[in-house]
């Protein structure tokens, strides 16, 4: 997946608002994640760009994170452990739902949520740049396995 020529613009407009640049590191940090395939932290796109002999910071991958996702370019995901995750935005909305026990994360579009949202903010006044919206529990597999478990003790 590449991006697009508005979601350049979109990149460059932030930045040119917040008296940014387009560096040489914010191009190719903007193009690496059109590459990505998956849920990705700052650490994992750090090390792609080392793999690559390229000269980018971590600290620079860890400040310009922040204006792909307001710029909408990314959205924050789940992935293992406590760190932020990302994804490219190429798939379209949707919400996580994350299985505490075995780390299966499962993909939804609830028009509800959406609704409820945009409601809320419209209420308050408030112009909602992203959300970030995971629900945590225990899939079908490890509810019977808990299930199985606790039957078996008694």
């Amino acid at each position: 997946m590449s991006h697009s020529k508005s979601e350049r613009r979109s990149f460059e407009t932030l930045l040119t608002q917040r008296g940014l640049k387009y560096t040489y590191e914010r191009r190719h940090i903007f193009d690496e994640v059109a590459h990505v395939k998956h849920h990705f932290d700052a650490d994992s796109l750090y090390e792609r760009f080392k793999s690559k002999g390229l000269r980018i910071s971590r600290d620079t991958v860890y400040r310009t994170l922040p204006l792909l996702l307001e710029s909408g370019i990314i959205q924050k995901s789940v992935g293992e452990g406590k760190r932020e995750f990302y994804e490219p935005t190429g798939k379209g909305h949707h919400d996580h739902i994350v299985c505490v026990r075995c780390g299966k994360i499962i993909e939804f579009v609830c028009d509800a949520i959406e609704k409820l949202q945009e409601k809320v903010c419209r209420e308050h006044r408030f112009k909602l740049i992203f959300h970030d919206h995971r629900l945590f529990g225990e899939c079908k597999e490890c509810q019977a396995v808990s299930k199985t478990g606790a039957g078996a003790a008694s």
